[in-house]
């Protein structure tokens, strides 16, 4: 018995084709994915699909599309070994990350994929990404999924999706994951790097969070950033949630007016989360004098969190852990191997 993978078309480049008449590029119809592409009847894998009836462009999403992309996947859990998601690359790495937290005690892939160029356009990179990405949901050993994570297939490489982040506009190599190394790599075959790959536990079944609270904001710090900005967006109605992105290893100005700003906020409650500005690398707060006024005043430490992942696993854990300090010590615990 074939495989069968589910493929959800959410939007993005990968999904265009151009009217030869008009010039106008459109999407295309993603029931006849077999006639488009006939090369993925070579995978011997059957491909069910699902398409959003609003076609989304990346920039405009939102949780609420997170929410209905999770339960396309848990409605149809058990009739498929596999999951593609179309997705354009502008906020495929928030998607991603958002996923991996929402689907607890995921056994199934759930692989994120997408294009720089669309499917219509000679160049494309959206074949290759596409068929990929089929071939490796539709992948067991043993019986079993190989990879049973939310991962982003893109340029030949297999990445955990909480781990990546959009580095390139220009080239098909789009997505970085600086701090974990690829879960495969894919040349005349697909090579993946089992000890990478993260194992579920057999135990659980699938959960799906389906409860976000977006009251969240990101400070990203720079030279010369005033006490007005700082505490406009300390000051934001209902906000809950402050991912602080900092210099290096998690460093930040040592101005009283700064410090006392920021344990005033956390005092009355809310959860500032430190994560840095570098792409690789990772916050020690406490290991320069820059940073060892954010860990007393409060701030958690991020370790090496990309900024997309913790934005997500904020929202997702506001939205379902009750108090607060469970919050606080889940942030700082690795939920589906977002921190090493």
């Amino acid at each position: 018995m074939n495989p069968k993978v589910l493929l959800i078309y959410t939007g993005g480049t990968i999904g265009m084709v151009q009217d030869p008449k008009t010039g106008i590029w459109s999407p295309f119809d993603f029931s006849s994915l077999l006639e488009t592409m006939p090369s993925l009847r070579k995978l011997n894998i059957d491909i069910g699909t699902y398409s959003f009836s609003e076609i989304i462009d990346s920039s405009d999403m939102r949780p609420e599309y997170w929410v209905e992309i999770a339960k396309v996947i848990e409605e149809n859990y058990n009739d498929y070994d596999g999951f593609v998601v179309l997705h354009g690359t502008d906020t495929m790495s928030y998607t991603a990350s958002a996923l991996s937290f929402m689907l607890e005690g995921l056994k199934k892939p759930v692989i994120l994929t997408g294009s720089q160029l669309p499917i219509g356009v000679l160049r494309s990179d959206g074949k290759d990404n596409l068929i990929n990405a089929v071939e490796i949901a539709g992948y067991k050993e043993n019986g079993k999924a190989l990879v049973p994570e939310v991962c982003i297939c893109f340029e030949n490489n297999l990445y955990r999706g909480n781990r990546t982040t959009k580095l390139n506009a220009e080239n098909f190599n789009a997505f970085y994951s600086g701090n974990y190394s690829p879960l495969a790599e894919v040349g005349i075959h697909v090579k993946y790097n089992h000890h990478a790959i993260l194992q579920p536990v057999e135990s659980r079944g699938l959960l799906v969070h389906k409860k976000l609270d977006d009251r969240v904001a990101i400070l990203k710090l720079y030279p010369g950033i005033s006490q007005n900005t700082v505490e406009s967006i300390l000051a934001i109605e209902g906000l809950q949630g402050l991912i602080l992105e900092t210099y290096g290893s998690g460093n930040a100005p040592s101005a009283s007016w700064f410090i006392n700003a920021l344990k005033h906020a956390i005092d009355n409650g809310l959860i500032v989360l430190n994560v840095t500005q570098c792409k690789k690398g990772k916050v020690e707060m406490g290991k320069y004098e820059a940073s060892v006024e954010l860990l007393k005043a409060g701030v958690i430490n991020g370790e090496d969190l990309t900024t997309e992942s913790a934005v997500t696993k904020l929202m997702i854990l506001l939205g379902s852990i009750t108090p607060k300090s469970k919050v606080a010590e889940l942030l700082q615990t690795s939920l589906c191997g977002e921190m090493s």
